[in-house]
């Protein structure tokens, strides 16, 4: 029997998949949860057995029943299950490892691809590199699409962004082609320590062999130093003139020979992460095959994806930007780094990090409106050094960022936490704030929930 753990949307297709080569049981601790209630009936219409919170017992029965544990990206190491399969033997692997197995079995190509920042624009530009270039691609993973059903579907390579979370129970996982982005403190309320989550990421090139090729990052020093240990080819990316690496040189991206693919302001987005936003992707298509035209096709028009550094309103001279997928201080410090004079609206759900990192672009910051769960902590950051507001909402924020906000100014929303203390997700945290900022710009207008996205 297999033991998937978790209904989420990818504890159903791992389910769904396993299901046809044998006995399938589902645990998950919250069955009151949206969705669980249609995915357990088509699921058990599978004969898949489905128990909605177990208890200790019972949960550690279906463990020593089970010859394979795959728990889904959410459950996090602390949970009870991790340690009843380690005391019974049974062997733990991620969704992404089955994948793996699947995708090589059909001979299928993965690009795959990890970093604390910026996943999913890089392996959305890979995908549409590949599709520039005249293959057919799938962007899947934690992108939207489960990796296990992707590798079956009728395409010729698979990008897939792949988290800590997943890489950790890998053991024989190998992409043809790993990109490995960049690393800072992040998920420490999931992992054991920032060791153990910088090893996790790195299981990313821990299999590969022969032509397989790891890309990563030679600005940031724990991904440099991680990949020295790499067993099969390497290429680095650098925003210097490193040589042997994709590079940036007089104002051009540059292959690592020297040979120019574009002018880096010939990029729709031009900030220092988008430029190695756009190396790393240019390198991970070049491997197999892209040509330069492409690649600088999708690097021209990409406008970049929905609460990412996204304008979404301009009123009295001031402009409001949605980075609300900023739930760690590593990518708020990116964001900041592309403006001359922010107000930040910052906080949420802290998850175990240090926000007084934040304190390092103070010089860019003309004032901070504290949010969420973390208010206080973000307060405390910037306690004499810049002025602070709390806010209690979203629109109070936005009304609070705008007052202290003078002509030229950016009011920037880079949490530097996760959205859940208030939200659903990120997303819904950008919208409410694309909303306010509509309501305050254009008084009596109803925006489409949606807009933010468009």
């Amino acid at each position: 029997m297999k033991l998937v753990v978790g209904l989420g949307i990818t504890g159903e297709a791992v389910a769904r998949r396993l299901a046809a080569d044998g006995a399938v049981t589902v645990v998950d601790d919250n069955p009151d949860s949206a969705n669980f209630a249609d995915r357990r009936a088509g699921l058990e219409a599978l004969g898949v057995t489905v128990v909605g919170a177990p208890a200790p017992d019972e949960l550690a029965d279906l463990v020593t029943a089970a010859d394979l544990v795959v728990p889904s990206p959410g459950v996090p190491e602390a949970h009870p299950v991790y340690g009843l399969a380690n005391e019974a033997g049974i062997p733990i692997y991620s969704e992404i490892e089955l994948a793996g197995v699947a995708a090589a079995a059909r001979g299928l190509p993965l690009v795959a691809v990890t970093g604390t920042n910026g996943k999913t624009t890089v392996t959305t530009l890979i995908a549409e590199m590949f599709t520039a270039g005249g293959r057919r691609a799938l962007a899947a993973g934690n992108i939207g699409r489960p990796l296990l059903d992707a590798v079956h579907d009728d395409v010729d390579v698979v990008v897939a962004e792949v988290s800590s979370f997943q890489l950790r129970f890998t053991a024989t996982f190998r992409p043809r082609i790993a990109v490995f982005l960049n690393v800072a403190e992040d998920h420490l309320d999931w992992h054991p320590s920032f060791k153990d989550y910088v090893a996790a990421k790195a299981r990313i090139f821990a299999n590969q062999a022969g032509d397989d090729l790891l890309v990563f990052n030679a600005d940031d020093d724990a991904v440099a130093e991680a990949a020295r240990s790499a067993p099969a080819r390497s290429v680095a990316f650098t925003g210097g003139g490193t040589e042997g690496a994709w590079h940036v040189q007089d104002g051009r991206l540059a292959r690592p020979d020297g040979t120019p693919l574009m002018a880096a302001t010939d990029l729709a987005r031009s900030g220092p992460h988008d430029i190695a936003n756009a190396l790393a992707s240019a390198a991970a298509a070049a491997e197999l095959g892209v040509a330069d035209g492409a690649l600088s096709a999708v690097l021209a028009s990409f406008s970049g994806l929905p609460h990412r550094v996204t304008p979404v309103g301009q009123s009295g001279g001031v402009t409001f930007v949605d980075d609300s997928k900023a739930t760690n201080p590593h990518a708020a410090l990116a964001a900041l780094a592309g403006f001359d004079s922010v107000v930040l609206l910052a906080g949420g759900r802290n998850k175990g990090l240090d926000l007084g990192v934040l304190r390092q672009e103070a010089g860019r910051i003309r004032a901070v409106v504290a949010i969420g769960e973390a208010a206080g902590e973000v307060e405390a950051c910037f306690a004499g050094v810049r002025p602070v507001r709390r806010a209690g909402s979203m629109a109070e924020a936005v009304r609070l960022g705008a007052e202290l906000a003078e002509p030229g100014d950016t009011v920037l929303l880079s949490p530097a936490c996760a959205s859940f203390d208030w939200y659903s997700g990120y997303a819904a945290r950008g919208d409410d704030f694309a909303r306010e900022v509509a309501a305050l710009c254009h008084p009596g207008d109803t925006p489409d929930p949606g807009e933010a996205d468009s």
